[in-house]
């Protein structure tokens, strides 16, 4: 027995019987030798973390865009909060810590740049529209390149679980489902964090019917709501809050949504970065032929409109990188001899 068999029988041991089991997996796109140390779900978490679209989650919006504090939340930030709760409660309940670890990483990396600003105007300037999650999926299966091959060949557990992310969506294990309410759990709570010190909100402005119910500091309500899952979860077919703990967790989520996320100081900056990615995205309407190479081969090597390629290259942009592009489309630049 090498290292992989042995941990393999450690989790149809030890596990609980819901939990996913690295070595019933439903498998990959096409068939690879197996490794000696790592189980499926180990590879796929390493092969997510070395990715470039993995690198470039540390300089996309989380939801501040362009701030000049070096201690609000970035996109892999967020990414690394979102890993951290969920191996809590996976742990916690028995359940596959490396699938859950897995799904995290991977959970956000078809996020444009500046945030849901980025994200919404995609949707309006794509015909098939964009959602993050299925473009994250996209980034896995197609965009990443692994030995001169399109994609990761992620297994099927951990594609499904970063598909079915968003709240609302239905994931096939318990693992995925793991990572849709720790999601929801790091954005609530590291937002208000970032809310604070940016002054968007004071700190008297949270009603006390939140701070009661679910804690007064970052750390309190963190816990209280990790706890909560993991009591409320334990052997069960479903992962989420009590009924009075969701319900305040989901008032505090709308109070975000009117005072932080549709924030005009907060978004101040969106009308600029707005136009930067549709004047992007015209230019590369009328003169698809500049795109870069790799994205040029993605369109002759598959049955792609050239609206999702340019998009393709869009939502993998930082920040800087779309406003660099934008700057060497349009900006002229000093004439020298």
């Amino acid at each position: 027995m090498n290292i992989r068999e042995k941990y393999e029988q450690f989790e149809i041991d030890h596990l609980s019987y819901k939990a996913a089991k690295s070595k019933l997996s439903k498998g990959r796109d096409y068939d690879e030798a197996k490794c000696e140390i790592r189980t499926e779900y180990q590879r796929d978490r390493d092969r997510i973390l070395h990715s470039k679209a993995f690198r470039r989650l540390k300089h996309k919006t989380q939801v501040f865009l362009s701030p000049e504090g070096d201690h609000y939340r970035t996109r892999l930030t967020h990414t690394l909060e979102v890993s951290q709760i969920s191996r809590t409660i996976a742990r916690s309940l028995g359940l596959n810590e490396d699938l859950t670890e897995a799904i995290a990483l991977g959970h956000d990396l078809g996020h444009t740049p500046f945030g849901h600003t980025g994200e919404r105007i995609l949707n309006e300037l794509c015909k098939k529209g964009f959602k993050h999650n299925e473009q994250s999926l996209r980034v896995v299966e197609i965009l990443e390149i692994r030995n001169e091959r399109q994609g990761l060949n992620l297994t099927f557990e951990v594609r499904d679980g970063i598909l079915n992310h968003p709240l609302g969506y239905n994931p096939a294990t318990l693992e995925g489902q793991i990572v849709s309410i720790s999601d929801r759990i790091a954005y609530i709570n590291h937002d208000i964090d970032d809310a604070l010190r940016a002054g968007i909100i004071k700190p008297g402005q949270i009603p006390d019917k939140f701070l009661l119910h679910l804690g007064y500091t970052h750390g309190q309500r963190i816990n209280k709501m990790i706890i909560d899952v993991i009591n409320n979860s334990t052997d069960k077919d479903k992962i989420s809050m009590s009924d009075e703990v969701n319900h305040y967790t989901t008032a505090l989520r709308d109070f975000l949504f009117e005072n932080v996320y549709y924030n005009k100081v907060a978004k101040s900056e969106e009308e600029k970065t707005t136009f930067i990615i549709e004047k992007i995205f015209e230019y590369y309407t009328n003169n698809f032929e500049t795109l870069p190479e790799f994205y040029l081969k993605i369109y002759e090597n598959n049955n792609f409109s050239k609206s999702e390629i340019i998009k393709d290259y869009i939502a993998g942009m930082t920040d800087r990188y779309a406003m660099k592009t934008f700057e060497e489309l349009y900006i002229p630049k000093p004439w020298r001899q």
